[in-house]
């Protein structure tokens, strides 16, 4: 699982102190100075860093990160945690964490706590999806964003049967963990090696299919024999839907996505002037249904 391995310092978008603040539009309190301590540590060891940086905004506002993503921390702000994911990975993986964390530039962040957003995006049927769109670094596995992974992917119209098959698969996979002391890619490595026959790794599987079957219902798709097994993919040996099934779900989402996008187009979202819809791959109808889930790339 992921957890904090440092403390950090984090200002946020903070002005330095009243007389730093904008004149025309002051933020006001919290201020970096009301923090004494944590800003001496700043300044000891980083201003000096940031007065020799070329960029002019790293300079002047050495206390504060760069970018420091206020739109994320916005967005969950009365979450109590949220879905994350590296964004390099040999195997994708989604875990649920608290809020409460400065979280990384090499992670993606998905603003659910919903554990059926879980189950769709662990999903064999997200996999596929994510590595036939997304781009991949030799040795590294695939190179999850937002752009290619996330946003062209079309949701069900509904997900809420998804909630209970999430909990369950989370709930066993912490269990997992939890009593073997592993972390998630020593858990998914057991989970698609064949010589790997333990009870805990077996219920898994079969959870996992379980949960495929809930998200190939939530589409409407209950015609395709996913067929289960360990299979060879171009990712190495999986314990993944056939190659048969990937195929016609790869068709299916595209169709799904070409629809939605003709949908926007319809609704002028893609007119000049006017502020596209990201990726083409969800209509309003389906933002509406899914608006808590958004995921928003570190920088």
């Amino acid at each position: 699982a992921w957890s904090p391995s440092r403390w950090v310092i984090n200002f946020k978008d903070w002005p330095l102190d009243a007389e730093n603040d904008d004149p025309k539009n002051p933020k006001g309190r919290p201020y970096a100075s009301d923090y004494p301590d944590c800003l001496a540590i700043v300044i000891e060891k980083v201003k000096p860093e940031r007065e020799k940086n070329k960029d002019k905004q790293r300079r002047e506002i050495w206390w504060r990160f760069t970018r420091p993503t206020i739109e994320l921390y916005s967005a969950i702000a009365n979450m109590e945690r949220v879905l994350l994911t590296s964004r390099h990975n040999k195997i994708l993986i989604f875990e649920l964490v608290t809020t409460r964390e400065v979280f990384s530039e090499a992670l993606s962040v998905i603003a659910s706590d919903k554990f059926s957003t879980l189950a769709l995006l662990q999903s064999s049927i997200h996999s596929f999806w994510a590595w036939q769109f997304c781009s991949t670094i030799r040795d590294a596995g695939i190179r999850y964003s937002p752009t290619d992974g996330f946003e062209t992917f079309p949701f069900p119209t509904s997900t809420a049967n998804l909630e209970q098959i999430g909990e369950k698969y989370y709930t066993h996979r912490q269990k997992i963990m939890l009593t073997r002391q592993e972390g998630l890619t020593k858990t998914y490595n057991r989970f698609h090696n064949p010589d790997e026959t333990n009870p805990d790794i077996e219920e898994l599987r079969t959870l996992h299919i379980e949960m495929d079957n809930a998200v190939a219902a939530a589409y409407g798709w209950e015609d395709i024999e996913l067929d289960h097994d360990f299979h060879d993919t171009k990712q190495g040996i999986r314990f993944t839907i056939c190659e048969n099934a990937r195929r016609e779900i790869l068709d299916r989402l595209l169709q799904l996505n070409h629809q939605r996008y003709a949908e926007e187009v319809a609704e002028g979202l893609h007119d000049k002037g006017k502020k596209k819809a990201k990726g083409g791959g969800k209509k309003k109808v389906q933002e509406e249904v899914n608006n808590d889930v958004k995921q928003i790339e570190m920088f």
